[in-house]
């Protein structure tokens, strides 16, 4: 699968869980979270140089749209969406 134009794709990582007063907070649970973190699968043609296949990302968990791969669910994003490389 290859991304075109100003499009990503990434799969997400999984974070630990956030402990408050030795209980866990899961993912589904913690809406404080505004950015997800993510690896860089696929870049598109049109995409700075900035960016590389295997870099670590911070985007807005609200961008994108998943799609399903063999027995992966990877996500397709704009590179405006992105807020930082880890």
């Amino acid at each position: 699968m290859q991304a075109i134009n100003y499009y990503l794709i990434i799969e997400n990582i999984k974070e630990a869980p956030k402990k408050i007063g030795g209980l866990e907070i899961m993912d589904s649970q913690n809406t404080e979270l505004r950015y997800l973190k993510g690896k860089i699968i696929s870049i598109g043609d049109l995409v700075p140089n900035v960016l590389e296949i295997g870099d670590e990302i911070r985007y807005d968990k609200h961008a994108g749209h998943s799609i399903p791969n063999d027995d992966k669910l990877l996500y397709v994003i704009k590179v405006g969406d992105i807020v930082c490389k880890l």
